[in-house]
């Protein structure tokens, strides 16, 4: 009698050890990155913010020259510099009018915060979704040569993986757009 109810045991915990080790196909598994209640208010889960520079801004007519890890774009660096150099953004309205588009497009993008506006300058802070990493992005609009040069820049590690030239790049899409 031991034995048959070892036996029956032991079947049952197999059976159980089989089903329960099963995976779920990922197709019925339901699983949510972030909580609602995050991701409805724009807000990252963690915060690694870093420190706000405070050497920003234009000086001489340029925007702060990139560092030299990869996890930042300027349009005022050197072609030759394809890691960093990017193209400024080019605007045929009137300046007033290409500042109020950037600011529309700034302002239409989820964790994004304008620090600092006036009529030729811009500066706003982007957080990652996840982590809170934030970038430091700058506008400097420049009249004579009917640009908007840009710089987009990491606070924090050596790469971003590309992030701050695929949203300056969107940038320009968003904004061009508003251009034409």
């Amino acid at each position: 009698m031991f034995r048959a109810g070892f036996a029956l045991l032991l079947s049952g915990v197999l059976v159980l050890s089989l089903w329960a080790g099963k995976p779920t196909p990922v197709s019925a598994q339901s699983f949510t990155a972030f909580p609602p209640i995050l991701m409805a208010k724009g807000k990252s889960l963690f915060s690694f913010a870093g420190t706000r520079p405070t050497n920003l801004g234009v000086k001489d007519g340029k925007l702060l020259a990139c560092p030299s890890t990869p996890n930042c774009v300027n349009s005022q660096t050197d072609a030759a510099d394809k890691e960093h150099a990017i193209a400024p953004l080019r605007f045929s309205s009137d300046p007033d009018q290409a500042i109020a588009n950037l600011k529309a497009v700034i302002h239409s993008m989820e964790r994004a915060e304008i620090l600092n506006a006036d009529n030729h300058y811009l500066y706003a802070e982007f957080t990652s979704p996840f982590m809170g990493f934030v970038d430091d992005v700058e506008f400097f609009l420049d009249e004579a040569a009917g640009v908007i040069h840009v710089r987009s820049a990491s606070r924090l590690g050596a790469s971003d993986l590309g992030v701050n030239r695929k949203r300056v790049e969107a940038i320009r899409a968003a904004f061009r757009a508003l251009e034409d």
